[in-house]
């Protein structure tokens, strides 16, 4: 057995870098999406509201759409998923290059989200099968590579959508994301029986769940609720950051940190990416050692605190970029937590599947963006959207080390009971 996992051990480190850099060609659809809002309402005419519309379909159609692409990738490996999800990523900004009315918009964003989140429920669930014994880690890996791959092309995008037009920025950096990812597929795999190591830190499951076992337990909506209350405080700031910025009037203030001056949403928006990034291989690491619950608990109360502070001290430049920051490290590491917590808890051989299943969570919050803006509006001003994100982080900490803990911990204690006999024999 250990001359098969040597080897496996090297190889599937070469995996789990594929899939960072396919996350890394995806990232930009969801977050390089705030820098298109304001150039499209001015050209345009349309609503603000509406055109977030398009973010909602894009985030609905990338997760609820992600158990089906599971189910492929758990019965025909990643690669063919991965291949039709690069090809639908660069289809969509391509429409996008040419959308005249919101109706085309809205069909580029469920195209796209089709194809990212085949990408990213691909390789999120590979991880989770070649890292039994760290998921956490290699979840959080992976995921940063959907969390920060973006950061690098903040100021080119930008720049693209100044110089040639918002257009041009969709048409030529859709094709290219669009290609590296159906380039990187061709070597995508997933691990044979027995390749992998089975020894982890963390409590895990003894048998593997099927997707229709798992979604019968209390705790898979217990968590699938608190990913929604989390998701929901990061969308918003994630699709509204150049809204929320100009509407501040900081957006093109100059900002100064660390020897670099950039105007404070650029400064915001990269830094935000690296830290969301950053944040998912940290947290998920911590949580290896310290308990998926305990980390949840500690992170969620941060990002809580860090969104109520924006709410107060936001329409400062320099605050705005540092706490957007906090409140992205503090929350990107939910894409690490909650995919390594259930395979934890449900077992690897469905994992894409169940860890998709999971993840629709995401598309639940997203349907709360838009409203975002409409009670902005009503309110006059972000206020209200800050506290209820800030109570809802708040809720979701207390219910990780209240109530998702000791029922882990119960569930793990009676599954084991139920074992011993079969393994005494």
């Amino acid at each position: 057995m250990s001359e098969i996992v040597k080897p496996a051990g090297r190889g599937r480190w070469l995996q789990l870098a594929f899939g960072v850099v396919c996350m890394c060609m995806i990232a930009n659809m969801q977050y390089g999406w705030t820098f298109f809002v304001n150039p499209m309402q001015e050209r345009h005419g349309w609503d603000r509201a509406a055109i977030q519309v398009a973010f909602t379909l894009f985030v609905v159609t990338e997760t609820w759409l992600v158990p089906i692409e599971g189910w492929f990738v758990d019965k025909y490996g990643p690669r063919i998923v991965t291949l039709f999800g690069g090809l639908l990523c660069g289809i969509a900004w391509v429409i996008n290059s040419y959308a005249d009315s919101l109706t085309v918009l809205y069909i580029a964003a469920a195209i796209g989200g089709t194809g990212a989140g085949a990408v990213y429920g691909t390789c999120v669930g590979n991880s989770l099968k070649w890292f039994p014994d760290r998921r956490g880690l290699a979840a959080g890996i992976t995921a940063m590579g959907f969390g920060a791959g973006s950061a690098l092309t903040v100021v080119p995008i930008q720049a693209m959508i100044k110089s040639q037009g918002y257009e041009a920025a969709f048409f030529y950096f859709g094709i290219g994301q669009g290609v590296i990812v159906m380039l990187i597929a061709l070597f995508l795999r997933s691990p044979a029986k027995g390749q992998v190591p089975e020894i982890a830190r963390v409590s895990q499951s003894k048998r593997d769940y099927k997707p229709s076992e798992m979604v019968r337990t209390p705790i898979f909506w217990v968590m699938y609720a608190m990913f929604v209350m989390m998701a929901a405080g990061g969308l918003m700031a994630t699709a509204q950051l150049g809204p929320i910025a100009k509407d501040f009037k900081i957006a093109d203030v100059p900002v100064s940190l660390l020897g670099i001056t950039l105007p404070a949403l650029t400064f915001a928006a990269t830094l935000d990416r690296v830290l969301n990034g950053v944040t998912r291989p940290f947290f998920g690491w911590v949580s290896d050692h310290i308990g998926r619950e305990n980390t949840m608990f500690l992170s969620f109360a941060i990002e809580g605190l860090g969104i109520y502070a924006l709410s107060q001290f936001g329409q400062n430049p320099i605050a705005f970029v540092l706490l957007t920051g906090l409140v992205f490290f503090a929350w990107g590491e939910i894409y690490s937590l909650f995919p390594a917590t259930c395979g934890d808890t449900f077992g690897s051989k469905y994992a894409a599947t169940n860890a998709g299943l999971l993840y629709t969570a995401k598309g639940t919050a997203a349907l709360i963006v838009p409203y975002t803006s409409v009670l902005t509006t009503m309110t006059g001003s972000w206020h209200a959207v800050f506290l209820a994100a800030a109570a809802l982080n708040i809720v979701a900490a207390l219910l990780a080390l209240f109530v998702l803990k000791p029922m882990r911990a119960a569930y793990t204690k009676k599954r084991e009971a139920s074992l011993a006999p079969v393994l005494a024999q």
